[in-house]
């Protein structure tokens, strides 16, 4: 069989097409070479290997002969890896909103002019024939190879005006030294609020996506107001409730897909993504711990065995996804046959795994069984005369039957590329959460990724993208160090080593030195080193994944207090003020920045322990046990050396000695652990009040929607 260009790439994305009649280059030079020299436009398609829609578009046009023949005849074509180069998509999502003044998505389909790489039209995904409204895919070829050669000059105004209007879509500074306040959290709790789906949790219609980072705001802000916002708490507890007993979350297995197709979180978009999970597995543990809820500590768990089983390589860094589709379909992985489940359990097992999941009610995905809470155990102690915890049993036992079933079909592809931000993001979710419940194999896990970054994809001060196949590569964007930074703070929390702060001083450094805006505040998404594209963009919003400007400045706001580093504290306050338009009027779209505007505005209580390991340990306990978000804490064991001066002064005695700091403010030194436990306490809700406050506050807001 022969291939193209693809098959010399790595990107499990990009050999998919390798086959193809298509003749696809990957971006580079000599694509565009080629471009300029035949004076071709350029078709560049971006996609990723979990994309259902991607794959559509593969089998009906790139496989078929007669349209890669048109397509080799009138384009140079170029297929991208969106997950690898973030940056192209970043410029050509935009440049395809303000063309079709509709959002995107994938796969993104671009024609570009071959001397500058400007794009003159753009849409998704075209059919091979005519459906949905849509034109043929082959009309489309026809019609803009016959408009590039008979508009040249129509086609060079519209992009002049495409330049001038892509340069102006991020923010700049406003030039006045606005002074920065709390106002926009209310607003945004407020914008969320008027978002919730009151029926289902969440935010919106379909296709509803979790979008961890709202919840995490209101999770935020209901701590912030001495936990007296109950509604805030309550639709984060009602949305992660309600997607922990969906469909959209492995209920075999653990891990969550991507999106929900109905308002139910019941039938998923089938792709399960590390950046979703990493973010999830972190707010689940935070839910418990504000909780003690038991629903939230086992799905955080369940979420970080499936990512630690399924998702880590050997060498320790973890794979980036899961297909939506396996032996050609979506979903068939995970659907079953009502007689299939019955064979495989018993009778008592399948009376309560019916009832419990709906097989005793109509299919629900396309003739067949995705699983899906219809029932809560309490229901089933009446009806199949057991106890609570016998029909948990029955149904663990029952759920472990099928999981060893399932293994016996084809999987989905697993893209098993390794993504520093993906990692990064899971890294902080594992240490999180096997901080806060107490397990150190989550920890174990998340060090062994870091390691592995360490080591493969850190070179001479610069951060790399992405690793396949032995080989590392790409320029390192924003989100990868940023999202390291934050993840690095978050591992120090779970176990102290001075060479991962070492680590974390020199990302931070080589951000500010690589990609932040010295005149107008905020970082760039690509260094001051990479490749010149139509447009440098410095986005601000939060997206699929956290913002990199948000988690760049909560990052930075952090780890300048800790060590005392004006340099970190007044590039976040740069880059608030780059942002604050935004955050003004649009702040529900901006919440990881919003959690920088917080702990700038009203500064995180640093806990700084020194003692011998055996002592560190009930203090440290006793500092993570309240949800305490501005709160970061430290055990550093006394024969730690090479210590930064902020925290070499910060000394060991005997026993254990606590040192509580407020930004740039400290307090006296506290040997004794009462004082510490008292110290602690004037901000915090006991666990008994705040537990009680917490069934308190869901139990009346359920009783209002009934």
């Amino acid at each position: 069989m022969s291939t193209n260009r693809l098959s010399e790439c790595t990107s499990p994305y990009l050999q998919q097409h390798a086959d193809n009649p298509v003749d696809w280059y990957p971006w580079g030079e000599e694509a565009l070479e080629k471009a300029r020299q035949e004076d071709k436009p350029i078709l560049l398609s971006i996609g990723y290997s979990a994309c259902h829609w991607c794959h559509v578009m593969a089998h009906e046009s790139f496989e078929d002969d007669a349209t890669a023949a048109l397509m080799n005849q009138l384009f140079v074509n170029i297929k991208v890896d969106r997950e690898e180069r973030p940056d192209l998509d970043k410029v050509y999502q935009s440049a395809h909103q303000l063309l079709a003044q509709r959002p995107g998505g994938w796969p993104l389909t671009v024609f570009l002019t071959p001397d500058d790489q400007t794009p003159f039209f753009a849409g998704t995904y075209f059919p091979k024939a005519e459906r949905h409204g849509l034109p043929p895919f082959v009309d489309i070829l026809q019609n803009i190879a016959n408009a590039y050669r008979q508009q040249r000059e129509d086609i060079r105004a519209q992009n002049q005006a495409l330049i001038r209007a892509i340069n102006q879509l991020d923010p700049i500074a406003t030039g006045k030294a606005t002074a920065l306040d709390t106002a926009p959290l209310e607003t945004a709790r407020q914008q969320l609020a008027s978002g919730f789906d009151e029926t289902y949790g969440g935010f919106g219609s379909a296709p509803k996506f979790p979008h961890p980072s709202s919840l995490e705001q209101l999770l935020r802000h209901w701590a912030a107001t001495g936990t007296h916002d109950a509604r805030s708490l309550y639709m984060v507890d009602f949305t992660l409730t309600r997607m922990a007993q969906g469909g959209i979350n492995d209920q075999l297995a653990g891990g969550f897909c991507r999106y929900s197709v109905d308002d139910q979180w019941m039938i998923p978009h089938f792709e399960k993504m590390l950046y979703d999970n990493g973010p999830l597995l972190a707010l689940y543990a935070d839910l418990w711990q504000a909780s003690g809820k038991p629903l939230f500590r086992e799905t955080a768990l369940n979420t970080a065995h499936w990512v630690m089983t399924e998702m880590q390589s050997p060498e320790g860094g973890f794979y980036a996804s899961l297909d939506a589709d396996s032996a050609g379909h979506e979903g068939r992985f995970y659907a079953w046959d009502r007689d299939e489940v019955r064979q495989l359990l018993s009778e008592e097992e399948y009376r309560h795994f019916s009832r419990y999941y709906g097989l005793d009610r109509e299919a629900n995905f396309e003739g067949r069984w995705h699983l899906h809470h219809y029932s809560d155990t309490a229901p089933l102690d009446g009806e199949m005369d057991s106890t609570p915890e016998q029909a948990a049993g029955i149904l663990l036992q029952a759920r472990k039957k099928l999981l060893e079933q399932r293994a016996q079909r084809v999987r989905p592809g697993r893209d098993e590329k390794v993504l520093t931000t993906w990692n990064a993001l899971m890294i902080k979710g594992l240490a999180r959460a096997g901080r806060l419940l107490d397990e150190p194999s989550l920890i174990a896990s998340a060090r062994r990724a870091v390691d592995f970054l360490r080591q493969h994809l850190w070179h001479n001060q610069h951060l790399l993208a992405a690793y396949k196949d032995g080989q590392a590569h790409l320029n390192g964007y924003l989100d990868d160090y940023a999202n390291l930074i934050d993840a690095l703070l978050e591992l120090l929390q779970a176990e102290w080593d001075s060479q991962l702060l070492e680590f974390a001083i020199s990302l931070a450094d080589t951000l500010l030195e690589r990609f932040e805006d010295r005149e107008q505040g905020g970082f760039f998404f690509t260094s001051n080193d990479h490749e010149r594209l139509i447009y440098r963009p410095k986005p601000f919003g939060d997206e699929s994944i956290p913002s990199g400007n948000g988690i760049a400045a909560a990052a930075l706001t952090r780890l300048g207090h800790l060590l005392g580093e004006p340099r970190y504290l007044q590039a976040a306050e740069r880059t608030l003020h780059c942002g604050w338009e935004h955050l003004k009027q649009i702040p529900h779209a901006h919440c990881t920045l919003l959690k920088a505007l917080d702990e700038l505005v009203n500064p995180s209580e640093i806990i700084v322990l020194r003692g011998d390991d055996d002592a560190l340990r009930p203090w440290i306990k006793r500092a993570n046990r309240h949800y305490a978000p501005r709160r970061i804490s430290f055990a550093i064991p006394t024969e730690t050396s090479g210590l930064p001066p902020a925290l070499s002064i910060k000394s060991a005695t005997t026993g254990c000695t606590a040192y509580l700091c407020h930004g740039s403010h400290c307090e006296a030194p506290i040997h004794d652990y009462k004082r510490f436990d008292e110290a602690l306490a004037g901000g915090e809700v006991s666990a008994d009040a705040e537990s009680q406050q917490f069934e308190g506050t869901v139990g009346s807001f359920k009783r209002f929607r009934e």
